[in-house]
């Protein structure tokens, strides 16, 4: 299995490497599957690629599942683009399995709402609504090789559908994480993360079903005939991640945990977007309480006239955590993050996470 993933990171990250250039922005489809929609990674961006943990390591690096504490259950609801009426919900379920590896099963829902039918004997519409359904499905599996190295990989399915057209198209991710600690007088440890991640590799994807075609009718022979239009193939939204992050203890007695400060950088390299150099930050106080910002910086995204997304880089959010009873393993957490953007009115993610000890 080590072997596997190791072959399949190397394999794939020299096609991520050479396969974007400027020309080629824009060009995928199924961008959904780069949308972020849990609600405490998402408020750090891609910074957490070194350090995320658990069952919202499906997004951004699969090996950190492996560091799934037993069972982990998280629903999360995003509000993306306040103003464009979409709605995310993602759901999800990882178990420890052996101690020393983690399995895990998420799935996310895009609620685009109604919207009107219209023809081209009809633009005004009037003959009723349609609904847009946007669905992703991910299964990953993630081991712990050493006490300081884990990978994972992920295998996704994924739809876009309308009333009489769908697109249907699977992909894989892989991931690496390697933590080292650091000792030093006065601190009881210091952790060193590096991470590296791989999305959405898989085959290109078409469009097919009755809305690529047209009725026609022959005007000396008065028959009617369907012409049916083959839709162009879609490569999808490939990208690679590096990243390295450093819990720092902010306490000064070895026996206590109560203060981390953990500041993280990410390069992510877009097959077919602007790279990005996104750099964060995270408190967290104990088990109880984390707060978390980010800047992903992309060529022109500091101005309006030049920006070619509608992010402006700026995202936080933060994290409560209590004990479902005194003593308890068992944990509940609320999860908020916060993406910047203009034109919207931002992306709000509301989580709601269940950790249940042994």
């Amino acid at each position: 299995m080590k072997k596997i993933i190791i072959l399949t990171i190397i394999v794939s990250a020299s096609t991520a490497l050479f396969a974007g250039n400027p020309d080629r922005i824009g060009q995928a489809g199924a961008t959904q599957l780069n949308i972020n929609g849990w609600g405490r990674s998402s408020g750090w961006g891609w910074a957490s690629v070194s350090s995320v943990k658990g069952l919202e390591s499906i997004y951004n690096n699969i090996g950190g599942l492996a560091h799934t504490g037993n069972t982990e259950i998280i629903f999360s609801r995003t509000a993306w683009l306040r103003g464009s009426d979409i709605n995310i919900n993602t759901f999800g379920f990882a178990q420890n399995i052996g101690g020393s590896g983690g399995l895990g099963v998420s799935i996310m829902s895009y609620d685009m709402g109604e919207i009107p039918i219209t023809t081209y004997e009809q633009p005004d519409g009037g003959i009723g609504t349609y609904k847009p359904r946007f669905t992703n499905i991910t299964a990953a599996y993630a081991k712990r090789f050493t006490q300081e190295i884990s990978g994972g990989i992920g295998f996704k399915v994924f739809s876009e559908s309308i009333t009489n057209a769908k697109a249907q198209g699977v992909a894989l991710d892989a991931g690496i994480q390697y933590i080292t600690t650091l000792r030093k007088e006065g601190i009881k440890k210091n952790d060193v993360k590096f991470g590296v991640s791989l999305k959405n590799i898989g085959p290109d994807v078409r469009y097919a079903g009755d809305g690529l075609s047209t009725k026609l009718q022959d005007p000396n022979k008065g028959v009617e005939y369907t012409v049916n239009q083959r839709a162009a193939k879609f490569n999808l939204p490939t990208l690679m991640n590096i990243s390295a992050s450093y819990d720092l203890r902010l306490d000064k007695n070895e026996e206590t945990y109560f203060h981390r400060f953990t500041p993280a950088f990410t390069f992510t390299n877009n097959a077919f977007a602007n790279n990005q150099f996104t750099l964060g930050a995270e408190y967290g106080y104990k088990d109880m309480f984390q707060l978390r910002m980010g800047y992903a910086y992309e060529d022109g995204i500091t101005s309006y006239e030049t920006r070619v997304n509608a992010f402006t880089g700026i995202v936080g959010g933060f994290t409560f955590e209590v004990p479902l009873k005194k003593e308890s393993s068992n944990i509940f957490g609320l999860d908020y993050s916060y993406r910047h953007s203009n034109p919207f009115g931002g992306s709000h993610s509301f989580g709601v996470r269940l950790s249940i000890g042994e």
